[in-house]
């Protein structure tokens, strides 16, 4: 791990690097946390609700924990941060044992207390400025590390349980320290987390810490120790215990028969069936005090959280009647041509459906964070785009607002770096024309004026895990196609399910190669027959007027596909089925 970040460091952008001169690669920087006396660091109690206030209101103070409860449910309470620290690159400012993934294997659950015991009673500690936490996937983990004494030593080094179910990898590791934050955006420091994850897309951990390593439990501990991941833990300590004795992994790692001793304390089927019978009988105050809606269809009553989603607001039974009429009917593939649309990005390699639409916490600044501040939510009630995925509203705003996303056609900055977020170049003629806006923004303006958009990528569009909404919100912006060196295969499924066509450049073609800046108009026109894996046209008219014409292969790969997009994604296709 010291060896990749020490490599990406310097490397640039292009290279997924970090584009850092490598002689700032050891540079440390002072950071003065406000230890004031007198200052009174309790959490401000939230604002009474006002009786009748709406339901998105009423929710999030229901849900909102207090101080209070916090204490009343723990037991560890972390240590504050010393008033003078320092921070450099490489420092390890998030270490999570998480939900996903590893938390299912009690082996390595089991190695990370062991690993804690050992590390304890040798007298490593984490620095207390690091963010620890611990997020089992089910209760039956804190139990066995309960039973077999090991939970404590992991609460020692400030691995004490944070909650259930999704945490770090999804955006909810919550903010840094204010100071930690301005030291790092003040120093362009490259700052790092370690998580037993499956997640560690750009800004998913969180905004600032731009390296995110996946990890096992155990090793997720020893970092946390370590305090940077330039420590090569193969050869150096992982720190210094009792007497200033250097203590090595090798001194503190388990062995397969210390965990194997241990196993049957995890592996109760009692236990499990008893835990998880508790989810019926002991729901949870916060789950009790939900209320539900009654009656057959839902009613959809006002949220932020939930709403109505608008994929059906059009919905008519006779959309594609021309093209039931039958297979030889010569108007049943037929396609209508994108013309003359603008261009909304052009994207490099490996964007991932994270950078398409993010999963973790939300920019104030953004237009997912003033839409929220406009209906009422506080800024510490934001939460992620991963929880309110059920509001098309937050979601649409924040698909292309990765805060890491670059997109190409807005001009390098004077060191040659690319600038950062989901930003465009308003194209419409008009007095905004060339403006720099947010793809939300622009979106909504290219829509208003019945202008469709497209965006361009490179190689691997769409990697990454395969979420919905990054088809869904393309959608929602108006754009019509995707054109790009090659696709992850469930994305490019989802865009031709949401009626977004996917097309790929031939082999030796890229919008590089084409010269396209993003002022150009774009037509593409897909042949009659809109058979899988046809041709189609790529007419270029640029701002001068010159045309360039050239072909792509159009990325609806089955029969049934087809049909998906010809009835506008698979959402209507599916309902008119149900209907018919």
């Amino acid at each position: 791990m010291a060896r990749q970040f020490e490599s990406l460091f310097s490397q640039p952008m292009s290279a997924n690097g970090f584009n850092r001169p490598p002689e700032l690669l050891h540079t440390r920087v002072d950071v003065v946390r406000d230890n004031d006396p007198d200052h009174d660091e309790r959490a401000p109690a939230p604002r009474p609700i006002t009786e009748g206030s709406s339901r998105e209101k009423v929710e999030m103070v229901a849900n909102r924990p207090t101080l209070e409860s916090a204490l009343s449910e723990a037991d560890v309470i972390e240590p504050s941060s010393p008033r003078r620290y320092t921070l450099g690159n490489g420092d390890v400012l998030i270490a999570a044992i998480t939900s996903c993934t590893n938390t299912s294997n009690p082996s390595v659950l089991l190695a990370a207390g062991l690993l804690a015991k050992k590390a304890v009673k040798a007298g490593l500690t984490v620095q207390p400025h690091i963010k620890t936490s611990l997020a089992p996937g089910s209760r039956i983990v804190t139990e066995y590390l309960t039973e077999t004494g090991l939970l404590p030593y992991l609460e020692k080094l400030g691995f004490a349980v944070a909650g259930y179910g999704c945490t770090t990898c999804i955006g909810n590791a919550g903010d840094l320290a204010p100071e930690i934050n301005e030291a790092i955006t003040r120093n362009d420091l490259v700052c790092a987390a370690v998580l037993s994850g499956n997640r560690n897309f750009e800004a998913r951990i969180h905004p600032n810490l731009k390296a995110n390593f996946l990890a096992s439990p155990p090793l997720v501990v020893a970092y946390a120790i370590a305090g940077t991941v330039l420590t090569d833990l193969m050869t150096q300590p992982v720190g210094k215990g009792k007497g200033g004795k250097d203590v090595y992994l090798g001194d503190i790692w388990p062995t397969s028969d210390e965990i194997n001793k241990l196993l049957k304390y995890a592996m109760k089927g009692k236990a499990f069936r008893a835990n998880y019978a508790k989810v019926k009988t002991e729901p949870g105050k916060l789950w009790e005090r939900i209320d539900g809606v009654e009656g057959d269809v839902y009613t959809w009553p006002d949220s932020t959280y939930i709403a109505e989603p608008p994929f059906f607001d059009e919905f008519d039974m006779d959309y594609v009647a021309a093209c039931a009429i039958g297979e030889g009917d010569e108007t049943r593939n037929s396609c209508d041509p994108v013309l003359g649309a603008r261009i909304m990005a052009l994207f490099g390699d490996s964007i991932t459906t994270d950078h398409i639409s993010p999963a973790g916490s939300i920019k104030e600044s953004s237009p997912a964070g003033q839409w929220l501040i406009a209906n009422g939510v506080q800024r510490a009630d934001f939460n992620s785009y991963g929880a309110r995925r059920g509001n098309h509203e937050v979601m649409m705003r924040g698909t292309f607002a990765n805060v890491r996303i670059k997109n190409l056609m807005i001009p390098p900055l004077e060191d040659g770096s690319r600038e950062e977020g989901g930003l465009t170049i308003y194209q419409q003629p008009g007095e905004l024309q060339g403006s720099k806006q947010f793809i939300y923004d622009a979106a909504m303006k290219y829509c208003a004026a019945g202008v469709p958009t497209v965006v361009f990528a490179g190689e691997e569009y769409g990697t990454g895990s395969s979420r919905d909404w990054a088809a869904k919100g393309t959608q929602l912006l108006g754009i019509k196609a995707v054109v790009a060196k090659s696709f992850e295969r469930i994305h490019r499924s989802n865009l031709v399910g949401m009626g977004v066509l996917p097309l790929q450049f031939k082999a030796g073609e890229s919008w590089e190669s084409l010269g396209l800046k993003g002022d150009e108009l774009i037509d593409i026109v897909p042949a009659d027959d809109l058979a899988p894996m046809s041709d189609a046209r790529l007419v270029i008219t640029r701002a001068d007027g010159s045309k360039k014409e050239t072909r792509l292969t159009l990325r609806i790969d089955t029969p049934i596909e087809v049909d998906y997009f010809r009835n506008g994604g698979i959402l209507p296709y599916v309902l008119r089925q149900l209907l018919a």
